[in-house]
């Protein structure tokens, strides 16, 4: 059974770091694409960064410069860090396999003084 799971998030002031987890189960994680991709309160979907099975990245405009993603095939994790977190940054934010869509549960990511 294919399981993403998701962690680390949690409320942090402005300026501040995180750094989020996927763990995947129950496929060959080193073959996929990952998304990160978030929600915040009363809206859709935002993609947030992407990254492929050879390593190549991709971030969104509005986390450019402040976020990382990376992934550790041998521990068959997805991370995404985060730092100089804004206000604007609070969502739920799950990871994604990018041609199924199929997502985790989720994490709260909270930037708040």
């Amino acid at each position: 059974e294919v399981q993403l799971v998701e962690s680390g998030g949690g409320l942090v002031q402005p300026g501040g770091s995180l750094r989020l987890s996927c763990a995947a189960s129950g496929f060959t994680f080193s073959s996929y694409s990952f998304n990160w991709v978030r929600q915040a309160p009363g809206k859709g979907l935002e993609w947030v960064s992407f990254i492929n099975n050879f390593g190549n990245t991709a971030y969104a405009d509005s986390v450019k410069g402040r976020f990382t993603i990376s992934r550790d095939n041998a521990k068959n994790t997805l991370y995404l860090q985060m730092a100089s977190l804004k206000p604007e940054d609070t969502a739920v934010y799950y990871c994604e396999m990018t041609l199924s869509k199929r997502r985790g549960q989720g994490t709260q990511v909270t930037v708040s003084s």
